[in-house]
């Protein structure tokens, strides 16, 4: 499990932390293991020439001592301080030492000049810390490293991403690498700062053992195939679940045949399709049971999933919305669904909107949703008391206030699969049917949201393989991506 913590959390825990160590032991800590990081980027150290862009605090000390391990290893390294009156003062005395060269920020043509002949430039203006878009001054001479071309290297985080949020306000910086120190932070796993992170490099610096609970945490493939649900010798369809599907219309019939092919391949036993779509739906998969009427009158079901392509059926909604079984809604149920009725439930519900879908329903703007995901999820999942996977660049899987739902304790999830072909047409009704089968099998409403975002963004990985790819290649390649989990 990959965990990610508070700002809040990381600054007790570096007191903590420090309280018990010489003076300066834990910058020292730090220093090195970005000053490693950096000489894996460089490949060789000796000749190469680092520039250092040096804000105030500790997140500047950092570059500073790492610059100055570089310069003794024999790198050629400027600085260039954005504060100069408020540097970090042990930091610069050990970078003059090692001989390193400061330059003034002011002077634009020496900046560009040492940009010109680089081969690294380390982030280090503004640390965990900081609020909002980076200032004037360091705007500027970012703006100068983004046309350079150099390769960055960003210390705890790029400069300008909100650690908490990974809400991006204004200028960032853009970074190749990110070398973050004792913990993972929110912003570095959730989008739009998870695209300015680049790749990202955690140096221990000692911090686990008093670290308190994680905002965040990510699955791995180990955590996914320990939830994934196994028949047994004496296992049945009813044993293994039942899901029933509640989707497609008459001018939505595809959308009922991909939502089952999610839930064909999800785990659960047998999936019980109730809509106008029966013909189509047999006609592909004939292993599913079918019916036309009312979804209370269709038989038994472990779990529901109602919405995609489902127009205004709100009749059937109500009813599947009704029964005491998990129930997955998806698209148009969405928009057909009342607050107060999922607050209701007596049993777990999942709702899966998209950014747009998740904006309609919170009454905001799309892109305040896509610039404030974690937010939205949080906020979606309160109002609804229910668990919500918020579908987009970054999946995130939330719990309702209480424990229902998302990781332990109320964490937030953030799904670590994908790839920018998911977007396209269909692929959210199979991740319907998918997590909606996980229900059926008995998993939570957060690890089924969980793992079927998972799984899905895998098999996406898998059918796209670097080429375009649709709804029914997603589908199919759920197998490889269940082999896959459990190696």
């Amino acid at each position: 499990m990959r965990t990610a913590y508070s700002v809040e959390t990381v600054r007790a825990a570096e007191r903590s932390l420090m309280a018990r160590l010489p003076e300066g032991a834990l910058m020292q800590r730090a220093a090195a293991g970005l000053a490693v990081v950096c000489a894996q980027v460089l490949g060789k150290v000796y000749g190469a020439r680092v520039v250092l862009l040096v804000g105030s605090g500790d997140n500047g000390g950092d570059a500073l001592y790492a610059g100055a391990r570089l310069a003794r290893r024999g790198a050629g390294v400027g600085a260039v301080l954005l504060s100069p009156d408020r540097v970090h003062a042990g930091g610069l005395a050990a970078f003059r030492a090692a001989g390193g060269r400061v330059l003034s920020a002011a002077d634009s043509l020496g900046v560009e000049d040492a940009l010109r002949g680089a081969d690294l430039v380390v982030d280090g203006i503004v640390g965990i810390g900081g609020q909002g878009g980076l200032r004037a001054g360091a705007a500027q001479v970012v703006g100068l490293v983004r046309e350079s071309g150099v390769p960055v290297v960003a210390v705890d985080l790029p400069s300008g991403v909100d650690a908490d949020t990974g809400v991006v306000a204004g200028d960032a910086v853009r970074a190749d690498v990110t070398v973050t120190f004792g913990a993972y932070k929110p912003g570095l796993l959730i989008d739009p700062g998870r695209e300015y992170a680049g790749v990202v490099r955690l140096v221990d610096i000692g911090l686990g053992a008093v670290l308190g609970a994680p905002e965040v945490e990510a699955l791995q493939y180990e955590d996914v195939a320990a939830l994934l649900p196994e028949p047994t010798g004496e296992s049945d369809k009813y044993r293994r679940g039942v899901v029933g599907v509640v989707a497609g219309s008459a001018r939505y019939p595809g959308a009922a045949v991909l939502t089952v092919a999610g839930a064909l391949r999800g785990g659960a036993g047998a999936v019980r399709y109730v809509g106008p779509a029966v013909d189509a739906v047999i006609a592909r998969f004939p292993e599913a049971l079918v019916s036309d009427g009312a979804p209370s009158k269709a038989g038994r079901v472990q779990a529901w999933v109602v919405g995609p392509g489902l127009g205004d059926d709100a009749g059937r909604l109500q009813d599947v919305v009704a029964a005491d079984v998990p129930v997955l809604i998806d698209a148009d149920g969405l928009r057909l669904v009342e607050a107060e009725v999922v607050r209701g439930r007596s049993a777990p519900t999942l709702l899966t909107p998209h950014a747009g879908e998740a904006a309609a329903l919170l009454g905001v703007s799309r892109g305040e949703v896509e610039r404030g995901r974690l937010a939205a999820v949080r906020e979606l999942a309160g109002r609804y008391g229910a668990t919500v996977l918020l579908k987009g660049s970054t999946t995130l899987v939330a719990g309702a206030a209480g424990g229902r739902g998302g990781g332990r304790g109320g964490v937030v999830r953030v799904n670590p699969t994908g790839t920018p072909w998911l977007a396209t047409a269909g692929s959210g009704d199979v991740l319907s049917g998918l997590a909606g089968s996980l229900l059926a099998a008995g998993l939570s409403a957060g690890d089924a949201g969980a793992v079927g975002a998972y799984l899905h963004g895998l098999a996406a990985r898998h059918a796209a393989d670097g080429a375009p790819v649709g709804a029914q290649d997603v589908a199919a390649a759920l197998p490889v991506a269940w082999r896959d989990v459990r190696g």
